[in-house]
């Protein structure tokens, strides 16, 4: 596990990306200008340096951090290393005063739970806004 964008290995995060039901359509430099404006990024590599997964966290270290890009490839998966890459986000220890901690997933809910994660309550409390180029 790092968090040194330099260890990041850009053709990796876009091609695991690209395949995942929420990045279809997003170009590899979105991908990238995400990852390079996202202040806190996580690579998860083999012993041998070969990336196997990711994540990045925008947030302000204090009030809110939103976790989004959450990816471990298909070969590593099953091995808890997604859990562990959840836990690791979670406990990083520029992170520790954050208070609200937010992610959307329409399929990992039990391996978010394991980290603490709960569904929103009281959701009316919520709202989004859509924008950007269409």
């Amino acid at each position: 596990m790092s968090t040194d964008p330099g260890r990041l290995d850009a053709g990796f995060i876009w091609r695991e990306l690209s395949r995942s039901y929420w990045s279809k359509g997003r170009t590899r430099k979105e991908i990238r200008k995400a990852f390079d404006n996202s202040l806190v990024v996580f690579g998860l590599y083999r012993r041998d340096g070969a990336q196997v997964g990711c994540a990045r966290l925008v947030t302000d270290t204090v009030r809110l951090a939103f976790l989004m890009d959450v990816i471990v490839t298909e070969a590593e998966r099953g091995k808890g290393l997604g859990t562990w890459l959840a836990r690791c986000v979670v406990d990083h220890p520029d992170l520790r005063a954050v208070r609200t901690w937010m992610l959307a997933t329409r399929d990992a809910h039990s391996l978010y739970k394991k980290s603490g994660w709960k569904p929103l309550s009281r959701c009316e409390k919520y709202m989004v806004r859509r924008g950007g180029v269409s």
